[in-house]
């Protein structure tokens, strides 16, 4: 019942998004002048790519017109709050050619995982770590080009770090390697030790004077394409929806246990601002209403193939003269863009009902987010 009401609502601010929190109740805007990410490749802008291999086309080529770093189509959530909060797209850190750091830098990486031994190198902990270096070494050397502003515009002001917002979009790859590496319960079972990492990731942050945090929870993993199709269990296991219904009840786990954690990290670090973002509710209801919001099957996805022959998006394979592998011709037309990532018309709409606030605790828009109360 609980479910049917929040999905019901969901759908609403769907429909009638632009009236939803329309009157701010009075908060102030925070005017975050940097933003700093954490996570994998729901919000890669380009970091897989420096550090191991090309995100390959066409990926990217909706919006940007080429390959972009990220996976998918074009646009990702990470930079659809950039545009909210009328910032540029963040530069990955491990992107060396020509990134402007000036407000802020992406640590997130295609693959990564809050536990260490997922399917990356690039762990929470590791992003941390790479975010202190980074934070020490620009502030020494924005210090040091007292004369060269040219390069210095380039670099982040040091007092701004306090007033950044930071943002993380991670813990789907934890899920994702446990499922295929061992079974749910013991996916179930290593939740807390995920989560106590991720507490001390905020801790080490909040200790270089972070502040204000915007925390999305997983989504429906069971949703998606490849979770049904490589799904040993199927039919029994699938959902309405057709997806793998015990792989979301362990999601929806996770989510409820870092729901937890975050409202802790509040009474722990009082002078923080943690909003904790329900992304799960709003990619499941997308999913449940599909074709209302004018998509095809959203079990199908538009780059790649299995069905038939099983390529990666970004190649191509001729079996018998059939050609496998060719993106969709409109991508707009799928809520999957390779059987993993969403697509950016998926995003977008995800993004309409999560940056309003109205999917948050508390019910602050991104813009608001530095305020530790909710808009009345």
């Amino acid at each position: 019942m609980e479910r049917t009401v929040k999905v019901i609502w969901v759908v609403w601010i769907m429909v009638f998004g632009e009236m939803v929190f329309a009157e701010r109740g009075g908060l102030r805007g925070c005017d975050f002048p940097a933003i700093y990410n954490f996570g994998d490749s729901n919000s890669d802008t380009g970091g897989r790519s420096a550090a191991i291999g090309e995100v390959p086309p066409p990926n990217g080529e909706t919006f940007f017109g080429k390959p972009s770093g990220r996976f998918c189509d074009g646009r990702l959530l990470i930079d659809l709050i950039a545009e909210e909060l009328n910032l540029p797209y963040l530069g990955a850190y491990l992107d060396s050619i020509g990134t402007n750091f000036r407000h802020g830098a992406n640590f997130a990486t295609g693959g990564s995982s809050i536990l260490p031994g997922g399917y990356s190198p690039f762990h929470l902990d590791l992003q941390i770590s790479q975010f202190i270096q980074f934070k020490s070494r620009t502030t020494a050397l924005y210090k040091q080009l007292s004369h060269d502003k040219t390069f210095k515009s380039n670099l982040p002001r040091p007092e701004e770090f306090s007033k950044a917002l930071y943002t993380f979009d991670i813990g789907q790859n934890d899920l994702a390697h446990g499922f295929q590496y061992t079974n749910e319960a013991k996916v179930r079972a290593s939740i807390p030790n995920i989560l106590h990492l991720f507490s001390k990731a905020v801790n080490q942050l909040y200790k270089e004077g972070a502040r204000f945090f915007w925390v999305h929870n997983t989504g429906p993993i069971g949703c998606l394409p490849y979770s049904v199709i490589y799904d040993r269990s199927k039919p029994g296991n699938l959902d309405q929806n057709g997806c793998v219904e015990p792989q979301n009840e362990v999601a929806q786990e996770f989510n409820r246990q870092l729901r937890y954690k975050v409202s802790r990290l509040r009474v722990q670090l009082p002078q923080a601002a943690f909003t904790y973002v329900d992304v799960y509710s709003a990619k499941y209801t997308l999913i449940s209403h599909a074709k209302n919001q004018g998509f095809e099957d959203p079990l199908k996805f538009c780059c790649g193939s299995y069905y038939g022959y099983h390529v990666d998006c970004g190649k191509k394979v001729t079996v018998n003269g059939t050609v496998y592998g060719n993106a969709c011709i409109n991508p707009s037309k799928h809520i999957s863009w390779d059987g993993i990532h969403y697509s950016e018309a998926a995003n977008l709409i995800v993004a309409k009902v999560v940056l309003n606030g109205s999917l948050s605790e508390p019910t602050n828009s991104i813009a608001e987010s530095c305020h530790r109360r909710k808009r009345m």
